[in-house]
């Protein structure tokens, strides 16, 4: 079966849809979006994508396109018509289509919408979970307000890259203060030396991540200890684990960061136990 796309309404061909040449999400990267994990067909940690997506629109007043609703309707079509039991669905808010010009269009435009989805086999994350990989750091050459989930991630492209060059599945992004900030599609963790979890506070220009924020919650659960303070490379370094989170990644263990193995140089029980314990969650409350 082909795939099939959402764009401004119809649903069409994958290989078919389009956008106009001047919509301001290709001219400008001027537009936000939302990837959610899907399961069993299921949106995952839907209030929390929805609640991002809506600050993201806010922050660059950019008009919301339609009700949650409607939205959710949307989302799910798009998910059923490509037959996702297991994948992601990916939304795309631009500011709509306009003359090229750097002012924000005529009030009244309307946004543009975009969704896809796409199948992704479970056995391949967990085959990566069990042994764990490698991760490249990177400087952290991005904007001001990565709080924002705006689709201009040459940045974050120009990382991966970097990384997937030198053999790693991610790279880390660290500031002029020789502090990780975050992955480049990713939240960074690590279990300090001390076996107390640490990840960068948000307010630090952090994406404040919606898989981050359920396993905040089963941290506090478990009775586990966190510190959302930043860290060093050297920290990481000394860590007894390592750990990203993110939407399709969910928590995925790191062994080695810049060639140096992190702890054992093996996924920790740590790590293991968050990873199992925030999938039954995302399966159990997926909507």
């Amino acid at each position: 079966m082909s795939r099939v796309a959402y764009v401004n309404g119809t649903y069409q061909p994958h290989g078919e849809a389009v956008v106009h040449v001047e919509d301001r999400g290709f001219q400008f990267a001027d537009g936000v979006y939302e990837v959610w994990s899907v399961f069993d067909g299921r949106l995952a940690d839907f209030d929390g994508h929805m609640t991002r997506l809506h600050r993201s629109l806010n922050e660059l007043r950019i008009d919301i396109p339609m009700s949650v609703a409607a939205l959710t309707r949307v989302l799910r079509e798009t998910i059923r018509r490509n037959r996702v039991k297991n994948g992601i669905v990916y939304l795309q808010v631009t500011r709509g289509t306009a003359r090229r010009d750097h002012p924000f269009p005529a009030p009244g435009t309307p946004p543009s919408v975009i969704v896809t989805a796409k199948s992704i086999s479970p056995a391949r994350g967990e085959a990566q979970a069990k042994k764990g990989v490698a991760v490249l750091t990177q400087p952290d050459i991005r904007w001001g307000r990565c709080d924002i989930k705006t689709v201009g991630l040459l940045p974050n492209i120009l990382a991966k890259q970097a990384a997937r060059e030198a053999g790693a599945y991610e790279a880390w992004f660290v500031d002029d203060m020789g502090l990780v900030t975050e992955g480049s599609s990713t939240n960074a963790w690590i279990v300090d030396e001390h076996g107390k979890l640490r990840t960068r506070d948000t307010q630090a220009n952090i994406l404040k991540g919606c898989t981050r924020t359920t396993l905040m919650t089963l941290i506090e659960e478990q009775g586990l200890e966190l510190d959302e303070r930043p860290f060093s490379v050297e920290d990481v370094k000394r860590a007894r684990e390592a750990f990203f989170t993110a939407a399709g990644a969910f928590v995925t263990p790191a062994i080695s960061i810049d060639g140096t193995k992190i702890g054992d140089g093996k996924p920790g029980p740590i790590t293991l136990k968050l990873r199992r314990l925030y999938l039954e969650r995302a399966r159990r409350e997926a909507i």
